[in-house]
């Protein structure tokens, strides 16, 4: 049968979602705690991997078993055996045809962002931080150059491996409240430091160092060198996955307190 679980994590103390040899993963820590509740080895495949420092408020995944758990048991045991930063929200059992990755329609990306003179103490880890004063509508004037099917090759990594550098960004939003910029993205797929390196070109323009037509420029040069920097990692969530309904796997709403 067929496990698909919601998790969420503090990426912070992890070399990302993928297991490494060198460094601990959120994946090694996910499926050692269910095989303790399996009492087999797991291998679970996730909707999206993320890099090391970043974090999730909903990553779902799914693996195969032939062992009979309760749905309850699943997540609740599971837990108990994992560390405090890491959590498993839900588990359902699904229709074997359910894939968490190639089965999703879309996936959503939020970027914290503290706009301050001074770096943060007491949210370290959990936003990214700019000391130079940002102008919001800039940031969006930038933003809608982008929305719509391109291709993204100037806002990946150098080593991204995806075959396409094509995706379809349906949203990009940017809100302000106070001292705290959230950039929220959703898309079909998003290729390796894309959000990092939209992020990164959007805060270039909105402290005043570009206009906001460049963003459109980068994105027609489709050279990754002539971008902007690449935002750091501390302050990217990934919020979540969209798929069609008849698979019934749930969409938690992060909770704005914590962005």
């Amino acid at each position: 049968m067929r496990i698909a679980l919601g998790i969420e994590y503090n990426g912070a103390a992890y070399c990302g979602w993928q297991y490494q040899d060198h460094s601990p993963s959120v994946q090694d820590k996910v499926e050692k705690a269910l095989a303790h509740v399996a009492n087999h080895d797991v291998r679970v495949i996730c909707a999206g991997r993320t890099d090391t420092g970043v974090h999730a408020y909903g990553q779902v995944v799914h693996f195969d078993t032939d062992v009979e758990r309760s749905d309850h048991s699943w997540a609740f045991g599971a837990n108990t055996k994992l560390p405090g930063d890491i959590s498993i929200l839900w588990a359902r059992h699904v229709v074997e045809d359910f894939h968490a990755r190639f089965s999703a329609t879309s996936r959503v990306y939020r970027y914290v962002l503290l706009n301050r003179r001074i770096r943060p103490g007491l949210l370290r880890d959990r936003v990214s931080w700019d000391y130079r004063s940002l102008d919001l509508q800039s940031m969006r004037e930038a933003a809608s150059h982008l929305i719509g099917e391109h291709d993204f090759s100037s806002y990946r990594a150098v080593a991204c491996q995806a075959s396409s550098p094509i995706r379809t960004l349906k949203r990009l939003e940017i809100h302000q409240q106070d001292e705290l910029f959230t950039f929220e993205l959703e898309a079909n797929g998003f290729l390796h430091h894309m959000v990092r390196n939209i992020v990164g070109v959007l805060t270039t323009i909105g402290a005043g160092e570009a206009a906001p037509i460049w963003a459109k420029e980068v994105l027609a040069i489709r050279d990754r060198t002539q971008g902007g920097l690449t935002a750091p990692p501390d302050g990217l969530y990934f919020v979540g996955v969209h798929y069609p309904e008849h698979f019934e796997i749930p969409y938690l709403l992060p909770m704005r307190a914590v962005w």
